[in-house]
């Protein structure tokens, strides 16, 4: 895959594309890729993904912060093993945002040569965003664009979108929300100094500072992870919260102990990926019981992932 931005400035052959955020890339924006290929693949065209470098609300709105399930980074490395042939990175001006849905697929159509476009089940763009998948086929036509129908990815009743997996992390649900991203949800940035109060009850812990900011954190409480470190995979024990028994503070916290793991990550990169919600984050006694309660949930996350 070739990525697109507006310093490439290189001619584009003709292509079959499709416009989205792809937040996630999950599941339902894979089935979508899929299409846009065999599509592509009938006619003996490019296959293109156009996607945006931020959030258009952000553009319209200074102060709007998404909660991300990809930044783009991340999405970018997902989507380049999605084997499109280019994917345009079309930053979304106050300009574009004026132009009706129209104008904008003429833009596509002359800037970017596409020659057809296939539009998610779900999906509107154009400046008031009133129009519909009828009103895109007639412009189509006008233009000489063939608009396509994308079917979504449904299973057991439910589309999967970046919406519903948002909520479920929300709630905590990371299992759920893995299975509709088809990988398991993730952070990733650097190990900073924290509180030092896990290694004073016998379970060191990293505490991560998330590289994207406006990445969405999951639902707080403790959560069995995968903790990835100077090259290899463990267990963890993932807190998400503020300690409320040790009242220490009341800045959110993103804390992990690695089983098995000796050695000092501090301003070290690492990733952790979310597996199983345990627990909600709770007020103990005293710190004899929450020791207790630490141990039965590292013995918890030993027999569900392992050592």
């Amino acid at each position: 895959m070739r990525f697109i931005t507006e310093e490439s400035r290189l001619p584009l052959l003709p292509c079959v594309a499709t416009i989205g955020c792809f937040d996630g890339v999950h599941r339902g924006h894979r089935y979508l890729i899929e299409q846009v290929r065999r599509e592509a693949r009938a006619r003996g065209l490019q296959s293109t993904l156009i996607t945006f470098p931020v959030h258009p609300r952000q553009v319209m709105q200074s102060d709007y912060r998404p909660q991300w399930l990809t930044c783009l980074p991340q999405k970018k490395d997902l989507l380049q093993q999605e084997d499109a042939d280019y994917c345009i990175l079309l930053p979304f001006t106050h300009e574009l945002s004026l132009l009706s849905a129209r104008q904008f697929m003429e833009l596509l159509h002359v800037r970017f040569n596409v020659q057809a476009l296939v539009i998610g089940y779900d999906h509107r763009f154009g400046h008031n965003r009133s129009e519909g998948f009828d009103d895109y086929c007639r412009y189509g036509k006008e233009l000489g664009i063939e608009v396509i129908h994308a079917q979504a990815l449904v299973e057991n009743g439910v589309s999967i979108s970046s919406s519903l997996i948002r909520n479920l992390l929300k709630q905590g649900d990371a299992a759920r929300a893995n299975r509709y991203l088809g990988y398991r949800y993730y952070l990733d940035g650097k190990v900073v100094s924290g509180y030092q109060v896990g290694r004073k009850l016998g379970f060191p812990t990293a505490n991560l500072q998330p590289s994207c900011t406006d990445k969405l954190v999951p639902k707080e409480g403790v959560y069995a992870v995968y903790a990835y470190a100077e090259g290899k995979r463990y267990a963890g024990m993932l807190n998400i919260g503020h300690r409320p028994t040790v009242d220490n503070g009341t800045e959110r916290s993103i804390e992990v102990h690695i089983i098995g793991f000796e050695g000092n990550l501090y301003q070290h990169s690492l990733r952790v990926e979310f597996v199983q919600y345990l627990r909600p984050e709770q007020k103990f006694e005293g710190i004899e019981a929450l020791i207790s309660q630490l141990q039965r949930d590292k013995e918890a996350i030993v027999h569900l992932l392992g050592r």
